[in-house]
This record gives C-alpha cells, sequence and structure tokens, in this order.
C-alpha cells in the first residue's frame, strides 16, 4: 500500500533526517511536501486535499515551528490526515493526545520506535478507519503533579476563571487546574452543551437547575443539586438574550 507524507519540520537536519529514516525503512512511503511553519502547513492542507494527488495519508508534525506551535494548524484547517508529531520536548504529550495525534515520537528519533508509529497508520489506512482529530473535544487530559488525568467534557459542571488561572468543576465536583484559558475552551468544546454566560465562566446546560432573573436584564444560575459554586454565575446583560435563545433551542 502506498503511503503520501507530508512532512513539517523547521530544522533542515531533522527534516533530511526524517526524509532519509522513510525512505531506508517504508519504500512504500512517498513524500509529498515539506514545510516549515504554520502558514505554509496550513496552505499545503488547504491546497491539497480530498482526491487531490498531493493530499497526504500521513503527517510527520514537529511541534515548535518557525512561526509558532503546530497545534494552531488544526485552529486553521480541518486535518484529514493521520498525525505523528515529532518533538524533543515531553511536556506537549497531553496537548498531542487531546488532539487525537496518532503517535508522539519523541527526537532524536528511533528506528523501532518509527516502525511502530508507521505500523499503526498502515493498519488504521488499510481499513480506511479516518484519523480522529476531535473537534469538539470529548476530553481533556489534565495535569495533576506528575500524572494525567482524563475528564471527559460531558461530566464537567463548568468552567470559571479566577485571578488569571482558569479552573473545571465537574458533576462530582472535582475541581482542577487548567492550562488553557477560557477563551481556548470555549472554542473546543461542544457550543451545543456549554454557553459562556460571562467572561469569567462557562456552564454546562446539565448543570443548570433555574435561573432568576435580576435588574438590568440579567440572571443568575442555581446549579442543580450537590454541584457546589465555585464563582458568580451570573450571565451578562450583553449575553443574555443568546442564553436565553440557546435554552429554548
Amino acid at each position: 500500500m502506498d503511503i503520501k507524507v507530508l512532512i513539517i519540520e523547521d530544522e533542515p537536519i531533522a527534516r533530511q533526517n526524517l526524509k532519509g529514516m522513510l525512505h531506508n525503512l517504508f519504500p512504500e512511503i512517498t513524500v509529498v511536501g515539506e514545510t516549515s511553519s504554520v502558514k505554509d502547513s496550513v496552505e499545503f492542507l488547504q491546497t491539497h486535499a480530498g482526491d487531490d494527488p498531493l493530499a497526504p495519508d500521513l503527517i510527520f508534525m514537529d511541534v515548535e515551528l518557525s512561526d509558532g506551535n503546530s497545534f494552531d494548524i488544526f485552529k486553521q484547517v480541518t486535518v484529514t490526515a493521520h498525525v505523528i508529531m515529532t518533538t524533543a520536548y515531553s511536556e506537549y504529550a497531553v496537548k498531542a493526545f487531546e488532539a487525537e495525534a496518532l503517535d508522539y515520537l519523541l527526537k532524536p528519533l528511533d528506528p523501532e520506535s518509527m516502525k511502530r508509529a508507521v505500523g499503526r497508520a498502515k493498519e488504521r489506512l488499510a481499513v480506511g478507519e479516518p484519523a480522529r482529530i476531535i473537534n469538539p473535544r470529548e476530553r481533556l487530559l489534565i495535569r495533576l503533579n506528575d500524572q494525567i488525568v482524563p475528564v471527559e467534557v460531558r461530566n464537567i459542571a463548568y468552567f470559571y476563571s479566577e485571578a488569571k488561572n482558569s479552573y473545571l468543576v465537574t458533576f462530582e465536583n472535582k475541581s482542577f487546574v487548567l492550562d488553557d484559558s477560557l477563551d481556548t475552551i470555549e472554542g473546543n468544546i461542544d457550543p451545543n452543551l456549554f454557553f459562556r454566560i460571562s467572561r469569567s465562566c462557562i456552564i454546562n446546560e446539565q448543570a443548570i437547575e433555574s435561573m432568576g432573573k435580576l435588574i438590568g436584564g440579567r440572571f443568575r444560575i442555581a446549579l442543580k443539586k450537590d454541584i457546589d459554586a465555585c464563582t458568580d454565575l451570573t450571565v451578562s446583560r450583553a449575553r443574555a438574550d443568546a442564553f436565553i435563545n440557546w435554552m429554548e433551542r
């Protein structure tokens, strides 16, 4: 089975080493493109999509690129190819898993890890399994000391920000600190399930018991029994009409 590969890597030596390893280990692989920046990668994927002969089946994607972070690529274009992340920094593992990358390889790359990753890609391509780049996210991976804790998004009652930090609270009243801002979170969760009631709070409709109308067209939300309110749950006046429309949909 022929496999078309796009290499996204901003270091020329690393790019040549990766190409050489792919050529030596996998004669069925053809490198159809090389990019070194978020901008060029987005342009390539937009130009070569669908049935285009240069549309990649598999992408080797370095994390740190010449003009930013490769995770920004997913925000600008739909990635339909399977993705294998390559980086020298293990701290990006959480984001790679959240983006549903097929595998995550630490530099310097070694042949055995490469064989494992490409083998997984070949298995999925052989059965026509689509890449699983999920948006909206179905789960978040939370750093907790030296552990990574998966939290299902549907089990989150609300998100809030306070003193320049962001948090989530589950229906079981477990609270976790987030790496991302509420702006980032809002763009990656299901808008049918969550609504941003103010600059500092995003709420799950399943957590809402009732709403009380306040002076000035605002609303105060009461949470369902056993869910603690760790922040102000007032719907801002600017968002009140949209909130009611969202609740009535």
